[in-house]
């Protein structure tokens, strides 16, 4: 053990010019912080290490400067794989403006592609990312001009056809856990999420390279093996973490609810801001974020398996809560959390009162199987071909994250996403819905900027997609979007067709049901 303990800058200085980084953690649960910082300190002091190629399958920082926002510098970074990118803007403007090579891979198929690069295989092989932007035949993932190694290729095996991600060494994994036993084997008991801290270990192993493990404390026990998280014969160099530099999530230093066994709590102060019971809460105006919330709760089915997407999707949980719904359906994070009540915001990935936590490519291989009987996920562009884009947007990129999988996947789908955008309000009150005041900027438009989801494969596959917005309702068919539902109070020509930039199809249009009540 003294032999691998090393300060964060003598870690830094480990890392040489133009190698390969895999770094694990999910938004901020399980980064390892103190190390990302440490080489971005080295970096603007003596401009070392430049040139590095940056893996990461889900995002990991807080929109400003922690995470891997650290290592968004000019020289320092060569190339970037990465699953989500919304949370280092500046990651992103470096890739929009060419001044890095920049993949968008699936979140999921990053994470397992690890394990393909640990056990020695070509690389990942499976379905998810066809008919998107990352399909050969479309950009294969590349943001820019100047990315021009594909790395993913079309192959065809027992008569399908799939995508073959390619594998590369990995020479420096970073890793965090929550302590170190004598022997260096790690334990993750105080962690939200366990990720993908093993696959990262092995890959680098595997390629002779380094693993670097942050943690929080040493410990003078051995562990339970069956407790062992990474063995310790993996781990090169191990960190102790100021404790400012391991908090359990960017939002909260150590919150016990998301590492804990109980029950989920449906106290009405989670939900404060929501509609209390009937007949009160007839006379509560709500906004579009509870309307969309409300009628896409309307679609999950009691015992169902089910992901919610980050931002509008969050607040389904909060309406099942409410309803009383938590205790008749699990919950699940793409970070691996399985029961329990989905955390929102900078502890996004964390679960209060987890039922289990699986490890990050675990939960993808569920997922990747049609193991989610629904999801909700975000949509910031629909097109009149079913086809959705949260991924770019001009010149601003975000990336897919966990999104294709999920998307591409789950058996029940439903998108939700206002109708406008930029300076859209809304009222809903006394059983009616007012526009307030109309948004600028259509989000129904005759083609997205970017495909995330196809909408083709989903038409061809007649897999069931709805499209929840505050004011209308949409069904994915084999001819294209239809208009199914409207809100009491909307007109459908003047407050629907003709704020967007296409014609859906029109047929028997029904009364969008709003909810207010507690329970079913």
């Amino acid at each position: 053990m003294q032999e691998k303990l090393c300060s964060p800058d003598e870690a830094a200085a480990l890392i040489g010019d133009g190698v390969t980084v895999a770094c694990g953690g999910f938004v901020g649960a399980g980064h390892p912080e103190s190390l990302t910082a440490a080489i971005e300190r080295r970096f603007l002091a003596d401009e070392n290490p430049r040139g590095l190629t940056l893996v990461y399958a889900a995002g990991q920082g807080d929109g400003q400067h922690r995470g891997l926002n650290h290592l968004a510098h000019p020289g320092l970074l060569r190339r970037v794989i990465g699953g989500h990118w919304g949370l280092c803007p500046r990651l992103g403007q470096m890739a929009m403006a060419g001044q890095i090579e920049a993949y968008n891979f699936p979140q999921g198929v990053i994470c397992q592609l690890y394990r393909d690069i640990a056990g020695g295989r070509p690389g990942c092989i499976t379905h998810v990312g066809l008919g998107t932007f990352i399909d050969p035949e479309h950009d294969g993932g590349r943001l820019n001009a100047q990315t021009t190694e594909p790395l993913v290729e079309r192959v065809t095996l027992r008569g399908k056809v799939w995508l073959l991600y390619h594998a590369f060494p990995i020479d420096v994994g970073l890793i965090r856990a929550t302590s170190a036993d004598p022997l260096g084997n790690l334990l993750m008991d105080e962690e939200a999420v366990i990720g993908d801290v093993l696959p990262i270990a092995q890959a680098a192993h595997h390629g002779g390279g380094i693993v670097i493990a942050q943690v929080k404390r040493l410990t003078d026990r051995l562990a339970p093996p069956q407790q062992v998280r990474v063995p310790g014969r993996l781990i090169t160099h191990i960190v102790v973490a100021d404790q400012d530099d391991h908090w359990q999530t960017f939002a909260e230093p150590f919150n016990a609810t998301f590492c804990a066994a109980g029950e989920v709590p449906t106290a009405v102060d989670e939900t404060a801001a929501w509609p209390v019971d009937p007949p009160e809460a007839e006379s509560i105006a709500v906004g579009a974020r509870q309307v969309i919330a409300m009628r896409a709760c309307d679609e999950l089915p009691r015992g169902a398996i089910a992901n919610l997407g980050i931002g509008l999707p969050e607040g389904i949980a909060e309406v099942a809560a409410r309803r009383r719904l938590l205790s008749s359906v699990t919950l699940t994070v793409e970070s691996g959390p399985i029961g329990g009540a989905p955390a929102g915001g900078l502890s996004f990935g964390a679960s209060r009162f987890p039922e289990a936590i699986v490890d990050q490519p675990a939960q993808f291989d569920f997922y990747d199987g049609g193991g989610l009987d629904f999801a909700a996920l975000g949509a910031a562009q629909v097109d009149a071909h079913g086809n959705v884009n949260v991924s770019r947007f001009g010149a601003r990129f975000a990336g897919v994250g966990g999104f294709v999988n999920i998307s591409q996947n789950a058996r029940r789908l439903v998108f939700c996403g206002t109708l406008t955008t930029d300076g859209l309000e809304v009222e809903y009150r006394d059983g009616r819905l007012r526009i307030v005041r109309e948004g600028r900027v259509a989000k129904f438009v005759p083609d997205v900027d970017q495909v995330s989801f196809s909408g083709p494969l989903a038409r061809a596959a007649a897999r069931d997609v709805l499209i929840v917005t505050e004011r209308a309702v949409f069904r994915l068919q084999s001819a294209g979007v239809e208009l199914i539902e409207v809100a009491a109070g909307i007109d459908i020509q003047t407050q629907v067709v003709d704020v967007m930039r296409f014609v859906p199809i029109i047929r028997d249009v029904g009364v969008m049901p709003i909810r207010l009540d507690r329970s079913r």
